[in-house]
């Protein structure tokens, strides 16, 4: 492999961490703004909110989670990195998905919905979106050797089956 790749590791780990930094920041502080959806506030005030929070979401957290999750799958093959903790670092990385998706649904329930929506509490959403985040960091800070958890024979070893497409050889 050439050298020019390894060159792009260090903007590719700056993007992916600022893209993260902002996307979990995003993710915590949605439901909270969520909470703020009063149909008791005046007008201008719920819709100012309203705004707010949908512009956020549309134009700001989620291309921070694409970009994301394009720098991150970037860097695992950059690296090479394809040892366990990572695939248990992606399965956190999916559920945050899912909680992004379902910060997604939540706001539109309460601004498309017609009648009185109340939002959830935001205390047991961001309490899970902090433990998901603290995995995370703890998989990727730590590192650990989990190649004590058993796998399935299919994923840990080759299979010498052909490819659809050529591998380039180094």
């Amino acid at each position: 492999m050439s050298a020019w790749p390894h060159i792009l590791i260090p903007y590719f780990k700056f993007i992916h961490i600022a893209a993260l930094a902002i996307w979990a920041a995003g993710l915590f502080a949605l439901p909270l703004m969520l909470t703020r959806h009063d149909p008791t506030n005046a007008q201008a005030d719920y819709t100012r909110l309203r705004q707010a929070s949908h512009y956020s979401y549309t134009l700001l957290v989620t291309p921070m989670a694409v970009l994301a999750i394009i720098s991150g799958t970037v860097l695992i093959f950059l690296r090479e990195v394809f040892v366990t903790w990572m695939f248990a670092k992606l399965v956190f990385v999916a559920l945050m998905v899912v909680f992004h998706a379902w910060v997604g649904h939540v706001l539109v329930s309460v601004a498309e919905t017609e009648g009185e929506h109340t939002p959830p509490s935001p205390t047991f959403p961001v309490l899970i979106l902090l433990g998901i985040v603290l995995c995370v960091l703890a998989l990727v800070l730590a590192k650990p050797d989990l190649g004590a958890i058993p796998m399935p024979e299919w994923l840990v070893e080759p299979r010498e089956l052909q490819l659809p497409f050529d591998v380039p050889r180094r």
